[in-house]
């Protein structure tokens, strides 16, 4: 056998790209780090700044680093194209549209919400919008998926197969769900933020599993997949890295809307081209019980502030539950229930005064609909870089749990 069909074995073939796009990434996060201090005066002249409001010291600190983060890997994965590709350059050997086309628009879609996630950031785009850009952003991701790959059968569990079948066709309603979890991914990390390093550390976490699940079924049946996957993901955890550090507590950097939106498409274009989009809502449990308690206050059935992040007491040094005050009149029937039924169950914190016994006005004073003032209402006042790893460890819990539900539990459904 000759050195060059050596090289182009397919396994062997495989291994290499694995470790250039290793030694690349690890190459751009030193590189990251380093010089990611150089343009914190820079943003801070062009206004890209901020107040710590979880500080005694109010000093301002630069925005929208996730930006920086999001070039960093841009310029990574389009440095690994070559060389993902390097069997076509070296050897003629004929080039795989079909890979190339999923590698190109998947950064498309990424390089798509870091620009849209960096004009959030600059233009405080209202909420609406916010839920418009991840659908748009998704669809040359969509498209790719319906031109390579079109599969939109799904495997039904053993409980209702005798009803539905093995297997269902979802057809149209498939590609509505692809699109729901892009927009899903990137505003679950977006809502669950407001101190130090838990944007990124959940990020971090979640990718950490994805890659162990990638590693898991290197050598299964979908290896190709995966190593799809890992692609993207190594690069990811190496430019979420060193932001991290600079995020963590006490933070120099505040990572903004950018890498909220980076961190969720990310994740969204390795489920759905890595086809284990439903493995990895295993890994966002947190994100999903934060989505749903905060319901009522982004879909307005319960006054929302601007910030529902925790409420930083000097006097301790503690942060304790944000609240939100309304008065009994300004919620509707349907408001009322909801609102019930949360202090019914504990989900939130709340005080009432009666302000005026004859018109039965009642004043209510609530803990915000969050995960982290739900943390912090339960488990009572933390110190902000305590709470963060309390919650990073239920977020690695989480993850751990979705494995044993994932290589497990589904032996009985599936």
């Amino acid at each position: 056998m000759s050195f060059a069909s050596y090289l182009a074995d397919e396994k062997l073939s495989q291994t290499i790209r694995l470790f250039l796009n290793v030694a690349t990434s690890m190459t751009g996060s030193i590189v990251l780090f380093k010089i990611m201090p150089k343009f914190k005066d820079m943003f801070i002249r062009a206004g890209l700044k901020g107040i710590d409001l979880s500080k005694k010291e109010k000093i301002h600190i630069p925005e929208a680093f996730g930006v920086i983060s999001g070039a960093f890997f841009l310029i990574i994965t389009f440095l690994f194209i070559p060389l993902r590709f390097y069997e076509t350059l070296a050897f003629n050997r004929e080039l795989s549209h079909h890979q190339f086309i999923e590698y190109l628009a998947a950064l498309l879609s990424i390089g798509c919400m870091i620009f849209l996630g960096f004009a959030d950031d600059v233009l405080d785009l209202k909420w609406r919008d916010k839920l418009l850009l991840p659908t748009v952003a998704s669809l040359p991701l969509l498209m790719v998926y319906f031109a390579n790959i079109n599969s939109t059968t799904i495997i039904v569990p053993f409980p209702l197969r005798s009803w539905i079948g093995y297997s269902l066709n979802l057809g149209f309603l498939y590609y509505v769900y692809m699109g729901m979890l892009a927009v899903f991914c990137t505003n679950a990390i977006n809502i669950y933020a407001g101190i130090n390093g838990i944007e990124v550390g959940q990020s971090l976490v979640i990718a950490f599993s994805v890659l162990i699940s990638n590693l898991i079924e290197y050598n299964g049946p979908f290896r190709d997949n995966h190593i799809f996957s890992m692609y993207l993901i190594i690069p990811f955890i190496a430019c979420a890295l060193p932001l991290f550090l600079y995020n963590k507590y006490p933070s120099r950097v505040f990572v903004g809307d950018t890498f909220c939106y980076f961190a969720g498409m990310t994740f969204a274009v390795v489920g759905i081209l890595g086809h284990f989009s439903k493995f990895l809502l295993l890994f966002f449990v947190p994100q999903i019980f934060n989505f749903l308690l905060s319901i009522p206050q982004l879909f307005k059935f319960i006054p929302c502030p601007r910030h529902r992040m925790p409420r930083f007491n000097p006097e301790t040094g503690l942060l304790e539950p944000s609240v939100v005050q309304f008065y009994n009149k300004d919620l509707s029937k349907i408001s009322m229930i909801i609102f019930t039924v949360f202090r019914l169950f504990r989900f939130i914190r709340v005080v009432e005064k009666l302000e005026d016994k004859n018109k039965k006005l009642v004043k209510y004073e609530s803990s915000n609909f969050t995960i982290i003032n739900f943390y912090l209402t339960v488990f009572g006042p933390k110190r902000e870089d305590k709470l963060t790893k309390h919650l990073l460890f239920l977020q690695i819990v989480s993850c751990f749990i979705a494995f044993m539900i994932r290589y497990q539990l589904s032996k009985i459904f599936y």
